[in-house]
């Protein structure tokens, strides 16, 4: 045993080995909270990305069917100017109403 040391002393080291040990062990607790909060915030990062990309596959699948859709209109367009027409007329008297005009000369097959 070692008597040159004060009595008092090993009392301060004894305080100052516990007070070391708790600092570590709050530290210790503050990285393990940081990693848990890290992770937390990686996986909820990647569900993200993750919604953005399905977001982005269905505003190019939206974008086609605007696309489309203009299409569409612009045939419709052009289908209600040709019913306006008088060939529109002829044309359905014809396929309708099986009228001829005076001129013209209607060849039937024979049955």
């Amino acid at each position: 045993m070692k008597k040159d040391r004060q009595p008092g002393l090993d009392a301060r080291w004894g305080r100052r080995n516990r007070k070391l040990s708790r600092y570590k062990r709050s530290i210790l607790m503050i990285c393990a909270v940081l990693v848990c909060l890290t992770g937390a915030l990686a996986v909820s990062s990647a569900r993200l990305q993750a919604k953005n990309e399905q977001y982005k596959a269905q505003e190019a699948e939206l974008q086609e069917q605007i696309r489309e859709q203009k299409e569409r209109s612009k045939e419709i367009d052009k289908f209600e100017e040709y019913v306006k027409t008088d060939d529109y007329i002829k044309d359905m008297a014809e396929d309708r109403l099986n009228l001829v005009d005076p001129n013209e000369i209607v060849f039937k097959p024979s049955e």
